[in-house]
């Protein structure tokens, strides 16, 4: 009887031991796909904030294009960039982000030679608007890649790295910051 007693218990211990293994494979398994969700949505936000910023660009270079008839190749070059498509990877993305920055600063550069433009309300306003937008997607650049690297720390970390194997999550790439903003300023006086 007592022989019985404790194959029971034996039992019982293993059954319980294997539960407790499929509870948490579940458990992390369903934690990944919320982070998967969790960055899908930061990405996203990043794509409002690029479009915004694309917009934006755009309607500066409208309202630049009267003051500076001769300059129509580097306002075209602006209006030509092309929006990322909705699934475009986030290497894409960052290149989209490049080429949105590339196009601003050679606006601004543009707008200096028109003290007018400079002066107008409604350009005046459209700047202020891309500082915000800026904002926005600094912020939104943070929170994606905050999410990517709780995600990727999971993905490689022991025994979370088990499931992420198995179920084929794989590390995300961060939104990297522009190369010429981790340059260092150069200060002329």
């Amino acid at each position: 009887m007592d022989y019985i007693f404790w194959l029971y218990i034996g039992i019982g211990a293993v059954v319980f031991l294997c539960l407790v293994i499929v509870i948490w494979f579940i458990s992390t398994s369903n934690s990944f796909k919320k982070m998967v969700i969790k960055i899908e949505e930061s990405e996203s936000s990043i794509d409002i904030a690029l479009t915004k910023r694309y917009d934006l660009l755009t309607k500066m270079v409208q309202a630049t294009k009267g003051y500076a008839k001769h300059e129509v190749e580097t306002l075209s070059k602006v209006v030509n960039l092309r929006q990322p498509e909705k699934f475009a990877s986030i290497g894409e993305k960052q290149t989209f982000a490049n080429n949105l920055t590339d196009g601003l600063s050679k606006l601004n550069v543009l707008v200096e030679q028109y003290p007018d433009l400079k002066a107008s309300t409604n350009f005046a306003k459209l700047q202020d608007a891309t500082v915000e937008v800026e904002e926005n997607l600094q912020s939104a650049r943070r929170v994606y890649n905050s999410n990517v690297s709780i995600y990727n720390q999971k993905v490689v970390v022991f025994p979370s790295s088990i499931v992420a194997e198995m179920k084929k999550f794989m590390k995300k790439d961060f939104f990297e910051v522009e190369n010429f903003k981790k340059e260092d300023i150069d200060f002329n006086f």
